[in-house]
């Protein structure tokens, strides 16, 4: 069995640039950890990419903050990360999901049995986004998300993209590694229970 990790935008801008928070810069040991874990040549990695027109874009008119703009400083991959996947294939995307990635790995899947796990920024936006486009391409693989890896806009937003993934059947690690399916069945019927 293949294991192949994906880096969702460990980009300047979202850990300590435009978008930065404590939250993000927080898991980049944990996200350079994980990356060590892989073959070099089994991690990949998305770059969120944009122009000088951001602002005049949708996704500008909703989210008014420059970033990531292609060739600047802040749509660099972070240095600790970069320096961890020197061969990590890079997808640059010009939206919250890539389907070039999700193709890329088709293709991969097609060769045998595979796994996948997605690390990044953020939770609830790109890393849900990338992750519901690879559960629709690779509906029969094993697909993990490890919140420690992982950092939202805020707490809240990080945990309700968490669950929307464990709904859409994409595993959720728990602090052992394990899925705690069990646990999280459990959970699931005390709050029927509650009904």
């Amino acid at each position: 069995m293949e294991r192949y990790l994906v880096v969702i935008d460990m980009q300047k801008d979202f850990i300590d640039g435009a978008l930065g928070s404590e939250m993000a810069q927080a898991i980049v040991p944990a996200v350079v950890k994980k990356i060590k874990e892989y073959k070099p040549e089994r991690v990949y990695a998305t770059r969120d990419t944009h122009f000088e027109n951001y602002l005049e874009t949708l996704e500008g008119k909703k989210l008014p903050v420059i970033h990531c703009i292609k060739g600047s400083e802040g749509w660099q991959i972070h240095p600790e990360v970069k320096a961890a996947m020197p061969e990590a294939k890079i997808f640059d995307k010009y939206t919250f999901g890539s389907e070039e990635l999700a193709k890329e790995l088709y293709q991969r899947s097609l060769r045998g049995e595979m796994e996948i796990e997605l690390a990044g920024l953020c939770t609830d936006i790109c890393v849900v986004s990338n992750a519901l486009l690879l559960r629709a391409k690779l509906p029969g693989t094993v697909i993990r998300i490890d919140p420690k890896c992982c950092a939202g806009v805020t707490e809240e937003t990080h945990k309700a993209a968490l669950e929307t993934m464990r709904m859409c059947q994409i595993d959720i690690l728990t602090g052992d590694g394990s899925t705690g399916e069990e646990e999280g069945a459990t959970e699931t019927m005390s709050v029927e229970e509650k009904k």
